[in-house]
Formats: structure tokens, sequence, C-alpha cells
């Protein structure tokens, strides 16, 4: 099965205001977005138990014309709390590069 880091010409992580993140696939062909946008390997289930967060709470934007399906997901402290690690969430999407896509 190819992961995630296989199948994207680009995937990146940002930060969505003080509270979300934001993590954009985005796919090297059109024959790769139809196949695993919708994979059960980026599935709510699978990217909560991966963040530690509710499925509920996780928000997909897919942009079929541009190969592009964005991810929003709440972050587990607000942006700049003592407890943060990641700022600008620029290294969020590091979690998702070797999802095994089915």
């Amino acid at each position: 099965m190819p992961k995630l880091k296989e199948v994207c010409r680009h995937i990146r992580s940002k930060v969505a205001g003080p509270f979300w993140v934001t993590t954009d696939l985005m796919f090297d062909s059109q024959d790769s977005y139809d196949k695993y946008f919708d994979s059960p390997a980026l599935s709510a289930e699978s990217l909560a138990a991966i963040y530690d967060i509710d499925p509920a709470s996780i928000i997909y934007y897919p942009v079929p014309k541009l190969r592009v399906l964005k991810i929003s997901y709440p972050r587990k402290t607000p942006q700049g709390s003592v407890e943060e690690r990641d700022l600008h969430s620029g290294q969020q999407f590091t979690y998702m590069l070797d999802l095994e896509l089915g």
C-alpha cells in the first residue's frame, strides 16, 4: 500500500487561528486524489487517534479542482500557551506522512 508521502507532491500544516490547525494534502495527480482522498487512513477516527482529539471535531475541505484535501482540527492547547510545542503548527503534518492508504 502506498504511503501518504508517496502520493502527495506537497504536505503542509499551518496555524489556523489560536485554536485550530489545518493540514493541506496536495496530491500529485488526479488519479491519486480520486483514489485516496477518502481513504480510511485519513478518516476522522484514524486522525483522532494520531492527534488525540475528538473525531467529531475534525473538518474536511476537499478541493477537487486543485487536487487538495484540507483537514482542520482543534489544537490540544491554545497557540502560545505554556504547553505549546509547535507555535505555528508547521510540524504537525509529520505524523501523517507514513499513513498507509488503502
